[in-house]
């Protein structure tokens, strides 16, 4: 039987959707007895402890004066665009089911391959597109009541 082979980007990438999958779940009942934006702030704090951990844990903590200000102003507005989308993700939760929320929120994957064409020169198939537009009709099929 022949070896299967699964690099290591497409491993990473199934557990951050198991992982996902997870949050929406555990979010959805956190969320229910308090407001959004609190529950939002006590999730990004654990995110900042457990990072914060792994960091030191794996002797990876660096001089922050060695990066520089190219990467820090990037990393910074990734930072706002995921509070931002927590923030969004934790209120839309609130409201909704998170078997309809989290697919809708999906349409990232949408975006980031029409915003990779855009404005990172990134090319993709035909087949390519014609995947981007089966996520987004599924995620309409979910979202449709």
């Amino acid at each position: 039987m022949p070896e299967l082979y699964l690099p290591a980007w497409i491993l990473w990438a199934l557990l951050s959707a198991a992982f996902a999958a997870l949050t929406a779940v555990f979010a959805k009942i956190g969320v229910a007895s308090i407001d959004a934006d609190l529950a939002t702030l006590i999730r990004t704090v654990v995110i900042v402890v457990v990072l914060g951990a792994i960091l030191v844990a794996r002797g990876r903590v660096q001089p922050l004066a060695g990066i520089s200000a190219r990467t820090y102003l990037f990393l910074i507005l990734s930072g706002l665009a995921t509070g931002a989308s927590w923030v969004c993700y934790f209120r839309a939760l609130k409201l909704g089911d998170a078997a309809r929320v989290a697919p809708v929120d999906k349409l990232s994957v949408v975006l980031v391959a029409i915003f990779g064409v855009l404005f990172l020169s990134e090319h993709l198939a035909l087949y390519n597109w014609l995947g981007v537009l089966l996520i987004t009709a599924g995620v309409i099929c979910v979202a449709l009541p």
